[in-house]
């Protein structure tokens, strides 16, 4: 399995917090380091981070930074695969941090499953504060993000998509590039061209990465919401509803729009209104207890959870609007 080079592609801006500890993991991987090479994608960081990847550079030869100008994802990641020489390229993001083991499971796993073009594994959540704690709890509860397999760590095998992928270099030659007009979403879109190649996704629970958690309601909202909007135009670009899952908080914003002007009219509706709001926050408080077990911490997991579905509906919501009603974006199709 040594024989393979391995190219680790990593997008990056103003991570002075974390992009040390992730390349320190990359450093301490059981693979030979001779047999690997790393892109640091830098969108021209304006705090410590292209400091602490230049030190890392000059101790470790390995390790390259290359100045992203135009400061999107998909760009760093395009940049880094265009400069990448491996068997096997590695997507990985600045808040992650690769287990010693990381690299061997995914070759392992790419050899055991020749139909794969891409393998990933599932996150372990590191937390913070107290926010982001209860945020990693309800972004591994199936309640808070569905069947995200990679997120919950509930399912091993075939997926739609992975994270922080190893996939095969063939791979890109014949699906392309990530997708630069995505601000989020650029890896869902990928694979899921991925798939439409005739390959497959393998996702594989022994595969683990440590994921920093976002500290915030603000960053969350933020996230979640361009999750959303950009998911649209993913949808829009294939003419295809991409995962089901998507709908479900969209649908949830609908009902809860409609029923609040429907309910001004009719005391029954006001009466089947009330009782769905209280059946979800019924099932809001069962699934928090079980996770954190701890009656103090639910009603912050509660607001979590209800900022999740809110954020992700919302940016929903405004992607159909700004994507299929107005249009913005034909011109790219």
């Amino acid at each position: 399995m040594s024989d393979y080079r391995i190219s680790i592609v990593i997008p990056c801006r103003n991570e002075e917090q974390y992009i040390g500890r992730c390349l320190q993991s990359i450093i301490n991987v059981d693979y030979p380091l001779q047999q690997l090479e790393v892109f640091v994608c830098d969108g021209m960081s304006n705090d410590g981070t292209q400091k602490i990847v230049n030190e890392f550079a000059r101790e470790y030869p390995i390790i390259n930074q290359l100045v992203n100008h135009q400061q999107t994802t998909p760009q760093a990641l395009n940049l880094g695969i265009k400069h990448a020489s491996g068997d096997i390229i590695v997507i990985l993001g600045a808040h992650s941090e690769l287990l010693p083991d990381y690299l061997t499971r995914c070759l392992e796993s790419l050899h055991a499953h020749p139909e794969a073009g891409g393998v990933g594994g599932i996150l372990d959540n590191q937390f913070t504060n107290p926010v982001s704690e209860l945020i990693g709890y309800a972004m591994s509860s199936s309640f808070g993000v569905g069947d995200a397999y990679f997120r919950t760590g509930m399912k091993e095998g075939y997926a739609d998509t992975v994270v922080f992928g190893a996939y095969r270099k063939e791979v890109f030659e014949k699906v392309g590039l990530f997708d630069e007009t995505l601000v989020r979403n650029q890896d869902d879109e990928f694979n899921f061209r991925v798939l439409q190649h005739g390959y497959k996704l393998w996702l594989d629970k022994s595969v683990v990465s440590k994921y920093h958690v976002r500290s915030s309601f603000g960053r969350l909202f933020k996230q979640y919401f361009q999750y959303g909007l950009w998911k649209v135009y993913v949808n829009k670009k294939h003419r295809t509803i991409t995962t089901s899952r998507q709908l479900v908080p969209f649908l949830f914003i609908l009902f809860l729009a409609a029923g609040a002007i429907a309910s001004c009219f009719n005391q029954w509706i006001l009466t089947g209104y009330l009782s769905v709001i209280g059946l979800y926050l019924i099932l809001a408080s069962i699934v928090s207890f079980r996770l954190v077990h701890q009656i103090s911490k639910i009603p912050g997991l509660i607001v979590i959870f209800f900022v999740l579905h809110m954020s992700y509906g919302l940016g929903y919501l405004s992607g159909v609007i700004k994507f299929l009603f107005l249009g913005y974006g034909s011109k790219r199709n």
